[in-house]
């Protein structure tokens, strides 16, 4: 099978590669012709390697001198896993969800994984060498997670693999791959797409339960399967991951539920008492009413208001799904509803960035904006550890950022992403700038969904009364391209 060459696809890595190289060749066949030793998912997997490397060198302050505050602020290093090891009882053997009487903020899976890999740590007490064992074995960890997830974009993209590069390289997760374990519940997701787009349903279902003991958005992708049910009328692939996914949901949840039911919804309690996390749109509201004298909003409302706008977003997402002229692809609709999820919440912590990444790489695989993006994510990082660091100790005021400055750096990354999301829009709305779809592709990632007709009436009516009106013409404007109308196909290639 032939695949899309990047570099001739692509007008922004076009212009790039002429300092090595240039485009590939038009007598080249990728794909076709064997590449020898460096396949594409070998080139992959060691660019996610280099990348892996840099993630860790970036926290290359604190494994030397400990995960300190304020200096780990400062010097951009600060990592959830060196702040936990220490004030959660990890580093006594304190395993989060056993241990009696101890509490922690995270899911089932994500505790396992916190306290199990603090096992292995060599020596006893706190000190700096056992931090930086325990971060240097979690990032060891994260880098095989990064590396299947990187592989698994790249096998459910099928004619575009290179597409998952994005995944890769891109600056936003090398700085934040080690923040959190978000990158168990990013690997997970991506099993999960590549399962159902194999048309494995069950395995899918599965794999979201695990990835929704891990963190909460992996079971966002049950919607974008029930809209395409509703558009398709194909309701056995959505019963089957529902299924799966309670099942193994349970299986993780239930023992511990019945063990230990406070202790098990401690992470529920604790993210409906906490306040309006940093870079949420939520936080921005606390500090401009603060600049200005105003009330800011109660914990009920703001949770209120948050739920509030997440649902209206899903439910306009569900309209686009099922109202747009051509069916939208499943990575489409889950990248709208997992930003929609993290612009909405009053938590956005600079690591949600990595549950977007390989969505968009699916969703729009355009060099241009994701580079942008990622330009802005960066400032906004940077930005949040200097605000941390002089909201924590006020120190030298060369090297603090303002409120007001940090407030621009937390919109400029929401903006960003809402761009981001009014092109995906486009693209559903405009099936012809699509360049996933403009390989002859219906949906790489649908499964049991790809070709399907719909069954909604009003799409049904609609597209009898378009086919009706161009069939003496003999072809259908779209955009710039005129596509045949007797392709035979469900839906017209483009």
């Amino acid at each position: 099978m032939r695949i899309v060459s990047p570099t001739r696809a692509d007008p922004v890595l076009r212009r790039l590669s002429e300092g090595v190289g240039g485009v590939l060749g038009r007598h080249s066949a990728p794909g076709l012709v064997a590449p020898g030793f460096f396949t594409v998912e070998r080139v992959l997997v060691l660019l996610t390697v280099l990348a892996a490397v840099l993630s860790v060198v970036v926290k290359q302050y604190c494994r030397v001198n400990g995960w300190h505050t304020p200096d780990h602020f400062y010097a951009a290093c600060y990592s959830d896993w060196g702040e936990l090891f220490h004030q959660r009882g990890l580093d006594t053997g304190v395993l989060p969800f056993i241990t009696p009487g101890q509490r922690f903020e995270y899911p089932v899976l994500l505790g396992a994984l916190a306290g199990l890999t603090a096992l292995v740590v060599p020596g006893s007490g706190a000190s700096v060498a056992r931090s930086t064992a325990y971060f240097d074995i979690n990032a060891v960890l994260v880098a095989a997670t990064w590396i299947v997830a990187v592989v698994a974009t790249a096998r459910m993209s099928h004619r575009r693999p290179w597409d998952a590069a994005m995944l890769a390289v891109a600056p936003a997760v090398i700085i934040s791959a080690t923040i959190n374990w978000d990158f168990w519940a990013v690997m997970l997701a991506a099993l999960a797409m590549l399962a159902f787009a194999r048309e494995r349903p069950v395995l899918a279902g599965v794999l979201i339960g695990l990835g929704t003991a891990v963190k909460l958005y992996p079971l966002l992708l049950l919607g974008p399967i029930l809209v395409l049910a509703i558009r398709t009328g194909r309701w056995r692939p959505l019963a089957l991951a529902a299924l799966g996914t309670a099942v193994s949901w349970l299986a993780v949840n239930l023992p511990l539920m019945l063990i230990d039911y406070p202790g098990w919804r401690y992470f529920l309690d604790f993210t409906r008492d906490r306040p309006a996390g940093f870079s949420s749109f939520w936080y921005v509201q606390e500090v401009m009413a603060d600049r200005f004298h105003l009330a800011a909003l109660p914990i009920d409302t703001v949770n209120t208001l948050s739920t509030g706008l997440f649902v209206l977003c899903c439910l306009a997402v569900a309209l686009l799904g099922l109202t747009s002229p051509r069916r939208p692809r499943i990575a489409q609709l889950a990248f709208l509803v997992v930003a929609a999820f993290v612009l909405t919440n009053k938590v956005y912590s600079p690591q949600y960035v990595l549950w977007l990444v390989p969505l968009l790489a699916l969703a729009r695989p355009r060099w241009r904006s994701f580079l942008g993006w990622q330009v802005i994510e960066v400032q906004h990082w940077a930005a949040t550890w200097l605000y941390l660091g002089q909201l924590t100790s006020g120190g030298n005021a060369q090297h603090n950022i303002d409120k007001l400055y940090y407030s621009l750096a937390v919109i400029a990354h929401m903006v960003a992403l809402l761009y981001l999301m009014a092109a995906v829009v486009r693209e559903m709305l405009r099936p012809d700038l699509d360049v996933v779809r403009q390989q002859g592709i219906d949906d790489p990632q649908g499964g049991p969904f790809s070709r399907a007709v719909d069954v909604l009436p009003w799409i049904t009516v609609r597209r009898r009364q378009a086919t009706s009106a161009t069939r003496s013409a003999g072809t259908v404007e779209a955009g710039t391209t005129r596509i045949p109308t007797d392709t035979g196909d469900p839906q017209p290639r483009l």
